[in-house]
């Protein structure tokens, strides 16, 4: 018998032509069909007028959000070819918007280096826009094109004459695509505010043209990567008096550096490649890395500052409190994957390592009280990594005494799939005890947290392996600390308990600050777990309004006023309104069906949406300068319904 579906002939094989492929799979090509995704259609626009800059052709970028929620991308470069492409028999205009694999970043005349893509990007774009519109102005005179998702409404055709240079996208997304349609001016903001560090030189304007949202902002950068550094240390007192800045060219391979310590704990480090954000690293991060510690440990050990140490020095031991932003140019940059995270070129590793060892020596020599400063520290980290070391392995051993047992204060679930069970991180043993009445116990694990966490941004590391919350976390969720073959610590998530880890805290003041003193901690020591999409913050309801025997809750001002219109005509008085300040306020019943029950709870999965931005709120919000805090405060205070 042969069963429906079973035939696999020539037939089945689809062959899709130009930009369907796009808009059957927008996924492979831009990441999400989310609001990540459609920020992303913006990024790719952005990147071609980069490109520009990077071949000296482009001083100015102008953003606009119009208020429709398109967006228009104006440059002064030199505007994209209208000309006849000879193969394709149309304008290369047109080829760049429509043709896949098709662009000027593949021609290494008229682009040295590249993140983008006059072509390969922007033709998604098109893909996956219901209105594009393009005008190109070059050679005096200005030509224009319109798409409707992804194809020509009539060809390139001239539209006027110009004094002017450059290029203007204009487009609108599909909304069959995404999932929503409304951009983020901040998170418009924070990406271009990178791409100004990035490109010392360039003015990018970004303007919100939406009714009741105004705002606009200007980007420039003239000191580059050594503002961006300046700028991710906010809050953090500086152990230099300026960022060691390190700049060169080797191979076709541009190579710059900006670095600088502080008195805090943390390694902070940002990579990139043409521009392109590189989560994971790679050979120029490794390159620069292994200069690192080679320059250091032949500094003291010819100065024979390390001679009393007991221990072995370690390459983390040189980049305790060390920010850096590391930035290359290369050619023809091999990625690991579609995302662009990781760089695989092996040359590149050779050629940072040489020009940050040789800059880094320099400096060395010629600030010997400052090289002094640095090494003292670096003799404290290695001083504290030994003692963490074993405050670690005394969190993570399992032996007969303690037979890998869990915290005595979890309430596990009875599921053993990890897939499917989640763990509550609750703040205090009174919502601890109301969230263990009101669970589904197969699937819903406890963990009780007492009072306020450790600040893990102001903690020497040993001190946080041996709080007694904090080791309980580690227990409860089956994970622990590695080392690569690099001497990379990374988190171990291979015996995870729980893929999804919620953090459940009351709605004030104090239950805001539990709750980022837990993302710190997970930020800083399990970013893996966000990586991964495990963590969530849960969302109580703010109030309850009640009338006679009907009831609903509201999780915000706006919704509260729609259900006092709805069940008291808009009358107050004629309703009872409670406001939730704290989990142990609600019964088990009442916690269960507004904040625990899957079917109706409202979760906010954590995301790291922008490296630089997570970084410098974490060291604002809890390092140990007080004037960036309070400005931050003063500046957003707006924004914030703190309950007296």
């Amino acid at each position: 018998m042969t069963q429906k579906g079973s035939d696999y002939s020539a037939s089945s094989i689809q062959a899709l032509e130009g930009l369907e492929a796009v808009r059957r799979r927008p996924g492979m090509y831009i990441g999400s069909t989310d609001v990540k995704g459609l920020h992303h259609l913006v990024w790719e626009v952005i990147d071609n007028s980069i490109d520009e800059h990077l071949a000296g052709h482009c001083s100015h970028i102008l953003v606009n959000i119009l208020p429709d929620n398109s967006i228009r991308v104006e440059d002064n470069g030199r505007g994209i070819p209208v000309d006849m492409h000879e193969k394709l028999k149309k304008s290369a205009l047109e080829v760049v918007m429509t043709v896949l694999h098709a662009g000027g970043k593949f021609d290494k005349d008229s682009y040295k280096v590249s993140g983008g893509l006059h072509g390969v990007g922007v033709s998604c774009v098109n893909a996956l826009s219901a209105y594009l519109r393009v005008e190109v102005r070059r050679e005096g005179k200005v030509y224009m094109q319109e798409y409707e998702r992804g194809k020509p409404k009539e060809s390139v055709r001239e539209i006027g004459e110009t004094n002017s240079r450059g290029t203007t996208v204009i487009f609108r997304p599909d909304e069959e695509i995404f999932e929503t349609l409304i951009y983020s001016f901040d998170t418009l903001a924070q990406r271009i505010r990178e791409l100004s560090f990035l490109n010392n030189g360039l003015t990018i304007y970004l303007k919100d043209e939406r009714e009741g949202q105004q705002r606009e902002e200007k980007f420039f950068s003239e000191g580059g990567l050594r503002e961006f550094v300046q700028f991710l240390d906010q809050g953090r007192p500086p152990l230099t008096e300026n960022p060691i800045y390190v700049t060169g060219k080797e191979e076709n391979v541009e190579v710059e550096i900006a670095m600088q310590y502080n008195t805090g704990f943390q390694e902070n480090v940002l990579s990139y490649v043409n521009n392109i954000y590189t989560r994971e690293g790679g050979t120029h991060l490794s390159g620069y890395r292994r200069a690192l510690a080679r320059v250091f440990k032949q500094y003291g050990d010819s100065n024979g500052f390390f001679s009393k140490l007991k221990m072995e020095i370690s390459g983390e031991d040189f980049r305790e409190g060390l920010t850096a932003v590391v930035s290359v140019k290369v050619p023809e940059p091999q990625f690991k994957g579609q995302t662009k995270g990781e760089l695989g070129n092996s040359e590149v590793v050779g050629v940072v390592s040489r020009i940050v060892g040789d800059a880094l020596m320099a400096f060395l020599e010629q600030n010997p009280k400052e090289a002094r400063r640095i090494i003292d520290k670096v003799i404290l980290a290695a001083t504290a990594r030994h003692a963490a070391r074993k405050a670690r392995e005394m969190v993570q051993r399992k032996n007969v005494l303690t037979g890998g047992g869990l915290p005595g204060k979890l309430a596990d679930c009875s599921s053993r799939s990890a897939e499917e069970s989640e763990l509550f991180l609750v703040e205090g043993d009174s919502a601890g005890g109301t969230a263990k009445q009101g669970r589904n116990r197969n699937f819903q694990a406890i963990l009780p947290l007492r009072g306020k966490i450790l600040n893990v941004e102001k903690a020497l590391e040993y001190k946080i392996y041996e709080n007694e919350e904090i080791k309980n976390m580690f227990t409860a969720l089956g994970v622990h600390i590695i080392e690569d073959e690099d001497g990379q610590r990374k988190l171990n998530i291979d015996k995870l308990r729980y893929h999804k880890v919620v953090i459940m805290c009351d709605a004030d003041v104090d239950g805001s600050h539990i709750t980022t003193l837990i993302l710190t901690f997970f930020y800083r020591y399990m970013v893996e777990l966000i990586q991964n999409g495990h963590l969530f913050i849960a969302r109580p309801p703010l109030y309850l309004v009640k009338k006679g025997k009907e009831a609903k809750y509201a999780w915000n001002e706006k919704e509260r006023i729609a259900i006092v219109e709805e069940l008291g005509k808009g009358k107050e008085d004629s309703v009872h309104i409670q406001r939730y300040k704290g989990l142990g306020e609600m019964n088990a019943e009442q916690l269960w069906e507004t904040t625990m029950d899957p079917a109706r709870r409202i979760l906010s999965r954590v995301d790291i949406e922008d490296a630089s931005n997570a970084s410098y709120y974490f060291s604002i919000l809890m390092g140990e300068d007080v004037p960036p805090r309070r400005d931050f405060i003063e500046k957003h205070a707006v924004y914030a319904n703190i309950d007296i």
